[in-house]
């Protein structure tokens, strides 16, 4: 990989290592570039919900507690978070192709060290350096696609990653659920390490002689420090959350105050700094702007829903953890069918329409949901995923491509680090809300449901003992467990009812962005910037 260091303006002519080549780099193999790059995403993103139906037997099998056990998930999430916006200086430091490289090789070691741990603290501290060396890799993912293919095959490029991005999750907890039911937990880790030197070696070895701009850019501390205190804070108070039950715990309202107060000195900071370490400036290019509202927006409503129906279909329907994966993996199958057409022709039409129209198939399902009940079967569960997954085969694609749209090459990078994290966050904010909104509404309605029942009126009393096959006391435990399902599902149809107008505003957002839409190629190296 040929690196050549930035000059500084106002300097002279260049010296001539810095010429611009006659044509764009391109590797000896394209397919294989986007084998590599396409695997070290898969698997980075897999790695965010694979270990979450594990839990449990890696709790017993190291001696620890649930509640200890949530921090393999909190640890890796928290890092990750805190690694995604520093996307940007880090490449501009290091470059594209040697940071992928770098972060692969280094998530294949924290991915063996994972495996390895013989105590809880050894693992969630391997689970959180994980987090945070895999941060870099999706945004560069983008990139490096973007870079390496020509104008008119960008977009099946990012379909490829947006095919990536919605079936790893989907994947992560059955694959998961199957290695530690037939092997052992330690699997869901080992099995990067093949993956991870693959591609590392592939791109490395295909990429090799790109030409590369790096500088050596001012470390901004207070931006650094502000960013892991608040993002930090701010994460793990999401997480815990529901557990601490929010507000009325102290630990809540002072991570609260922390995460605030050193995310706003860091905007500030970030805004006004001359060479900030995370590049909000970013959010002056309108489509940008409008492209990441829409995705954060549409990304925790559609998290949510990826969340909610699991839970749902095992804790009201009484499916086990690989059914209730079964009944929710069909929402895979589109976007794998349709990625090649997505790609091949999506550009032929207004992305802000297919957008739309992705998002009209998300709410049309959401409503759908919000008229469930407790006797839906499992083919209409699967049906419903299914058509989903049309949505979402439409959603990924033209959001990325608008909002990368209007970026500058060299900004690219950095602007899917920072859409990503922002992104990231929104899930992180669906996950917590929607949980402590479902238990909320729920005890709502319990209440609702019970206040109106006599108790001592003597047709209950006769229903209850039916209920207890004559036991008085044993009827109304299982009246109230009945109660509690019918109110459960209740909040549930009323949360889809809310996601189903969520996707319907994230229109709007779509329409503030403007044409052409086509993702910008790289320029050559030591042109105009």
């Amino acid at each position: 990989m040929a690196t050549i260091a930035a000059q500084p303006e106002g300097t002279g002519t260049p010296p001539a290592r810095a010429a611009a080549p006659a044509q764009p780099f391109s590797p000896p193999s394209v397919a294989l570039t986007t084998l590599g790059l396409a695997l070290a995403s898969f698997m980075q993103v897999l790695d965010t919900t694979i270990a979450n139906v594990s839990l449990p037997t890696i709790s017993g099998n190291l001696g620890a507690s649930a509640n200890q056990a949530t921090w393999v998930i909190t640890s890796f999430a928290v890092s990750n978070a805190i690694a995604l916006p520093l996307t940007g200086f880090l490449t501009r430091r290091f470059g594209e192709v040697r940071l992928f490289t770098w972060a692969t090789m280094a998530f294949v070691v924290t991915s063996l060290l994972c495996g390895i741990s013989q105590s809880m603290g050894m693992l969630v501290t391997a689970r959180a350096l994980q987090g945070f060396v895999c941060g870099p890799m999706y945004p560069l993912t983008q990139a490096l696609l973007l870079s390496i293919y020509p104008a008119a095959k960008r977009g099946q490029a990012l379909a490829l990653l947006a095919m990536v991005t919605v079936v790893a999750p989907i994947a992560g907890p059955i694959l998961g659920g199957w290695i530690t039911d037939n092997y052992s937990w330690e699997w869901i880790f080992f099995i990067n390490v093949p993956i991870g030197v693959f591609a590392a070696w592939v791109v490395s070895r295909q990429m090799k002689g790109r030409p590369e701009r790096t500088e050596r850019p001012k470390m901004d501390y207070i931006g650094l420090a502000t960013l892991v205190l608040g993002v930090g804070a701010l994460q793990i108070m999401l997480d815990l959350g529901n557990e601490k039950d929010w507000f009325q715990s102290t630990e809540i309202v002072v991570l609260t105050i922390v995460a605030v107060i050193a995310l706003a000195v860091f905007v500030i900071w970030e805004l006004t700094e001359k060479d900030p370490i995370v590049n909000l400036r970013l959010f002056r290019h309108r489509n940008f702007a409008a492209g990441t509202v829409a995705m954060v927006m549409a990304y925790a409503a559609f998290f949510a829903i990826g969340l909610m129906v699991p839970l749902w279909l095992q804790r009201n329907m009484g499916y086990t953890a690989i059914w209730a994966g079964f009944a929710t993996a069909p929402i895979g199958v589109l976007p794998i069918l349709l990625t090649p057409l997505v790609g091949k022709y999506a550009t032929r039409f207004d992305l802000r329409l297919l957008a739309s129209f992705a998002f009209i198939v998300m709410a049309f399902t959401s409503f759908l949901r919000a008229g469930f009940n407790l006797d839906v079967d499992f083919q209409r569960v699967a049906v419903i995923q299914l058509i989903q997954g049309l949505g979402v085969a439409l959603f990924f694609m033209p959001v990325l491509t608008i909002l990368l749209s209007d970026l500058e090459p060299h900004e690219i990078a950095a602007g899917s680090g920072l859409a990503t994290f922002v992104r990231t966050l929104g899930g992180s904010f669906a996950a917590s809300l929607t949980t402590w909104a479902w238990n909320q509404r729920t005890t709502i309605h319990h209440a609702r449901l019970t206040e109106h029942l006599p108790a001592y009126d003597d047709g209950l009393r006769e229903m209850a003992t039916r209920l207890g096959q004559g036991d008085l006391t044993r009827g109304a435990l299982l009246l109230n467990q009945e109660i509690s399902q019918q109110a459960a599902q209740i909040g549930f149809n009323e949360i889809f009812h809310l996601l189903g107008i969520i996707f319907l505003v994230v229109i709007a957002f779509v329409w503030f962005a403007r044409p052409p839409f086509a993702a910008k190629g790289p320029r050559p190296v030591g042109g105009d910037h």
